[in-house]
């Protein structure tokens, strides 16, 4: 009975604690060449010294892993009076603190935009792999509301970080009612910090940073209360992220009453003492109506970071706004086939629909704070900096990319590209703060210029000297126009260094007669260009009958004096593979681009032939925009055909399959993306590859059809099909019993109806004939 329960307490420590191995720890005094002997004495190899007279010893003969101690060795090494104390070691559990991918989320399958690779999410797995997740930033979200008990969330949740401005509390719950109108805040919140692993839901972007709510829309929002909210506790809150604003119906203009601008301005110069409040904004989801985000004053504020949308397949989302002052973009809902957001939800509960504008701005958040765990130091215009250098343009589908002054490609759909979490953390480790933001104003000199109705007018301001601005941030066209329809005017700027911006598109369902009034369209496409030179503004008035009137114009750069630095010398920041084009002089910056043309691209297997005089038919003097008809432009490259996910527009233009190239095609030939799944294309559709990648197979499914299927999806493909063949024998086979058991029962059936009836006219018979008989015996 003893020995049974020394098994069980063995057993139960087994369970409890781990395993007993064959090593041991000993005390012994002496010195190394005691502890050999007495190692030897008992049949045990001594492994080396622990601590000084603490000796790690390994016995041979012993089991390596048992339930239960080795008493004989205990008692034998107890009894030697060179031993002062000895214990078998036991196996402990150790789990290596090298990240482990979120296993234990049960909606991280489903975080497409986090979990793909190849270039086609945000690339936050190498930084958290890196121990980036976001510790000690603190984010709030501006919202409805925060559900600070939610288990995916409250580990993370900062009450220093919120605040009830609707009831003016500090409770930033929100208000439930039948249909969770006030679900939006606590959404975005768990993109920004949902723990991870902690087998609930998903995980955040920074799910190691703080994350907290201030509670401002669920009532009326006023100045005061937009003042109030983005400026709650700005030396303890890092990154403010909103994703809401006027309404996204093509004909609102409006923006920051003057408390609101001015706790903006406080929040850039005081915010995290001195560094500048980081803010956050979605660019807005008026995309059906034709809406534009240069009417969203709070979009294309320079203090914003602005964000738009790219969906699964790397689209333009229905909803998505184009202007000139979004500054990057993250993944976001698009069509129906297409998958949206995973996130936490109201009531404890989790969502895979979160959607919009809305869903990308707290993605951004998120990789804002994991860079600035790499550099707390960062200020709010470094920030933008590191955007607009990491951003990458692949894989996003667009017919309006170019490339601007310094050669960054640039789209009014995603700004500079889709955001790189693993790129913005190297980077900020290497980032020396940006030089003193510099600001010049110039005023145009033409006062008062009709618009005639059906025609354009073309403005010139020639900028001769800036306030000692050498490279451009942000630009602002302050304009007061009169006009009768105000949807009807297209707005356009031109850098001189060649940067076409579209500052207002067509906006057919805006018919008010208010005009502008000296509102500031923004633009960030002109980034680290020189501000010096000749500025041409063109205003289309595209109204049948009535005249429009420019009364002002007025522009107003921002930039440095001086190129943006970067410490090479930080040996714990791996190179960053984005190249950067800022530069003391230009000089300087035609060397970089002759470097660039003499270095070979590994990544494309076709040959590349760099742009020469007689290859390109038009270039700004630095990058090449038209080239002759045996050429295709690339990236401001004359080429002999496109690279690999590229195709020339000629190829579609000749299948007019798409008209939206047809004024592309005029400019000449140019290589366009292909569909993120094909190696090589003749067309951007996800049907248009004739080559795959390595881990892909072509399947042709008629003389037009042709499409790079994953070959585990093939596989997956070819199970399926050997499931349904044996379901439809299976089926086959049950019908066939079943129609034999039908035809068994049925004649048995019959047989008994029949005899029923013959019993009872049987039955019948007898009665009469006694009927019969009774009534002749009465006569």
């Amino acid at each position: 009975m003893i020995k049974f329960y020394y098994y069980v307490s063995c057993v139960v420590f087994h369970v409890s604690f781990g395993h007993y191995t064959h090593q041991w720890a000993v005390h012994v005094l002496g010195g190394k060449e005691v502890a050999d002997k007495l190692a030897q004495d008992h049949g045990f190899r001594n492994l080396g010294e622990i601590f000084p007279d603490y000796y790690h010893f390994e016995h041979p003969k012993m089991t390596k892993r048992s339930l239960g101690p080795d008493i004989q060795r205990k008692t034998s090494l107890s009894v030697d009076t060179r031993v002062l104390w000895a214990e078998q070691q036991v196996a402990k559990k150790r789990i290596k603190r090298d990240y482990k991918l979120q296993d234990s989320d049960p909606r991280w399958p489903n975080m497409w935009y986090l979990n793909r690779g190849n270039g086609l999410d945000m690339n936050v797995i190498p930084a958290w792999l890196d121990g980036i997740t976001g510790k000690g930033a603190v984010v709030t979200i501006l919202d409805d509301g925060l559900e600070k008990d939610h288990p995916d969330l409250s580990q993370n949740y900062d009450p220093m970080a919120s605040y009830d401005v609707n009831d003016q509390d500090s409770d930033p719950s929100p208000r439930y009612d039948m249909i969770d109108s006030n679900r939006h805040g606590t959404r975005c919140a768990g993109e920004v910090a949902a723990v991870s692993n902690n087998s609930i839901c998903a995980l955040g972007v920074a799910h190691g940073a703080q994350v907290g709510g201030v509670r401002m829309l669920d009532g009326d929002v006023t100045d005061a209360v937009e003042a109030r909210s983005l400026s709650y506790n700005p030396q303890h809150i890092d990154i403010y992220s909103a994703s809401w604003g006027p309404d996204d119906d093509g004909k609102t203009v409006d923006g920051p009453g003057e408390f609101a601008t001015r706790a903006f301005m406080e929040g850039v110069t005081k915010g995290r003492n001195g560094k500048g409040s980081i803010f956050v904004w979605a660019s807005g989801n008026g995309g059906r109506d034709h809406d534009n985000c240069n009417c969203d004053g709070y979009t294309n504020s320079i203090y914003t970071l602005s964000i738009s949308s790219a969906t699964e397949h790397g689209h333009v989302p229905w909803y998505s706004e184009a202007c000139s002052s979004t500054l990057a973009s993250t993944y976001s809902s698009g069509a129906v086939e297409e998958r949206q957001v995973v996130t936490t939800d109201l009531h404890h509960s989790c969502t895979s629909s979160h959607t919009g504008t809305s869903a990308s701005a707290p993605l951004a958040a998120g990789i804002c704070a994991l860079a600035l765990e790499a550099n707390p130091n960062l200020t709010w215009r470094d920030m933008q900096h590191i955007v607009v250098r990491t951003a990458r343009p692949q894989n996003l589908i667009a017919s309006d990319w170019k490339i601007n002054g310094v050669g960054r490609n640039v789209s009014h759909s995603f700004g500079y590209g889709l955001m790189d979490a693993y790129a913005m953390v190297q980077l900020a480790k290497r980032w020396i703060t940006v030089p003193e933001q510099l600001k010049c104003e110039k005023s145009a000199p033409h006062g008062q210029k009709i618009i005639p109705a059906k025609s354009v007018v073309k403005l010139q301001l020639e900028v001769k000297e800036c306030e000692g601005i050498k490279l451009l941030e942000h630009v602002q066209a302050k304009l007061t126009i009169i006009s009768q329809r105000r949807g009807d005017l297209r707005i356009q700027l031109i850098s001189p260094m060649g940067t076409r911006v579209m500052l207002l598109a067509h906006r057919a369902n805006d018919m008010s007669k208010a005009g502008f009034n000296h509102w500031p369209f923004m633009s960030v496409h002109s980034w680290g260009e020189s501000p010096l030179g000749i500025w041409q503004l063109e205003i289309h008035n595209d109204d049948r009958l009535l005249d429009a009137e420019v009364r002002a114009w007025d522009l107003i750069l921002y930039g440095t004096a001086t190129a943006i630095a970067i410490d090479n010398k930080n040996t714990n920041a791996k190179p960053s593979t984005t190249e950067t084009f800022e530069h003391n002089s230009i000089d300087e910056f035609n060397e970089r681009i002759e470097m660039k043309k003499n270095t070979t691209n590994v990544e494309h297997s076709v040959s590349m032939v760099a742009s020469s005089s007689s290859d390109c038919v038009k270039s700004n003097g630095r990058f090449c925009l038209e080239c002759s008809l045996e050429y295709v432009l690339h990236k401001g490259k004359c080429l002999e055909r496109c690279p690999n996910q590229f195709y020339s527009s000629a190829l579609e233009m000749s299948n007019g399959a798409n008209k939206n190239y047809e004024k592309v095609s005029e400019r000449g030939r140019v290589c366009l993306p292909c569909h993120y799944t094909c190696k090589m294309c003749v067309g951007s559709n996800d049907y248009q590859c004739v080559q795959c990648f390595p881990d892909a197979t072509l399947v042709n499914i008629s003389n037009w059809e042709s499409y790079c299927y994953s070959s585990r999806i093939i596989g997956n493909i070819t199970a399926q099909k050997w499931y349904f063949r044996v379901y439809i024998l299976l089926w086959i086979i049950l019908s066939g019993l079943l129609i034999v058991i039908i035809y068994f029962l049925i004649p048995k059936r019959k047989e008994r109806i029949d005899f029923d009836v013959i019993e009872n006219i049987r039955g019948m018979e007898k009665h009469v004939k006694s009927a019969v008989y009774s009534d002749s015996d009465g006569e």
